[in-house]
């Protein structure tokens, strides 16, 4: 057991890499590496904690019980979480860790947007999970006979409140619309949590640059404290573990709904000028 371990978390909007980069580091000694840890459990209270529902003092108490004991009990120096669900609450990991680092991993929204329309459909942000948890915050809460939906992956994606951004614009959204907020709104909340993190403890990383420049994997593995070697290089060229190696462009008309609901923070990203790159997955069996 060590108490020194350090926590670092990768966050993002998700379908930005978090796997590969728990591959990748997952081999490294003296780290311990997790894909979306415990994920079933903090995505739901994490979900909770933006919308609303749970309080400070309440997720830090869940954030304490689930991340801290891991942490808490790990043998190794560097302790590693890469998950999408980390982003909402950055504020609330700093406080309870302020020793903690962090990374925010992004990848183009167009892409992302459309991986998971398309790749994971029937988890994320359809039609039925949404009407049952808007039913909930609605009347759930104070009604002992609407249960809380149950801590399953395509429950708890977050539904802005009155007054948080797109608040009036989301209940009229379609599928693919929704996975364009998780996308814009993710990276605001990040971009805004991760102020009040010192410039030494964070790291920005786009994933087109990761994989394709070596100065930036040679930047990123140093924020880990690892040397560079050749082969950390490589095993970025090609994605891994993909659900579908296909790469699905957007439609003229999808793209018209992504620029506006994320054209902004596509801007803010530095994607502006950028046109959505295709992606190579190489060999389709490559894992």
């Amino acid at each position: 057991m060590s108490k020194s371990t350090i926590p670092y978390f990768v966050v993002g909007s998700g379908r930005s890499g978090t796997r590969t980069i728990f591959k990748l580091l997952s081999g490294v000694p003296d780290i311990e590496a997790h894909h979306e840890y415990l994920c079933t459990h903090i995505q739901q209270v994490a979900a909770l904690y933006f919308m609303g529902v749970l309080d400070t003092d309440e997720i830090k108490d869940a954030i304490e019980s689930l991340h801290g004991a891991a942490i808490f009990y790990s043998t190794a120096s560097r302790w590693v979480d890469c998950s999408n669900k980390l982003s909402w609450i950055i504020r609330p990991l700093h406080n309870l860790y302020p020793q903690a680092r962090f990374v925010h991993l992004v990848r183009d929204g167009q892409k992302v947007a459309s991986s998971y329309l398309h790749k994971l459909p029937d988890e994320m942000y359809d039609d039925a999970s949404v009407q049952i948890l808007s039913a909930w915050l609605t009347a759930g809460a104070q009604l002992a006979d609407i249960p809380m939906p149950p801590p399953e992956k395509r429950y708890w994606w977050n539904i802005p409140r009155p007054g948080q951004p797109f608040g009036d614009e989301f209940p009229m959204f379609d599928q693919f619309q929704r996975c364009c907020y998780q996308w814009a709104e993710s990276n605001r909340v990040i971009l805004e949590s991760l102020t009040t993190v010192p410039a030494e403890q964070q790291l920005f990383v786009k994933l087109e640059n990761l994989v394709s420049q070596p100065e930036e994997t040679r930047r990123f593995l140093d924020f880990f404290g690892i040397p560079f070697e050749d082969h950390f290089f490589e095993f970025l060229q090609t994605p891994r573990g993909v659900i579908y190696p296909m790469d699905f462009r957007l439609t003229a008309r999808q793209r018209e709904e992504f620029t506006a609901i994320a054209g902004p923070m596509m801007e803010r990203l530095g994607y502006t000028d950028e046109e959505e790159y295709a992606v190579n997955y190489g060999d389709p069996n490559a894992v």
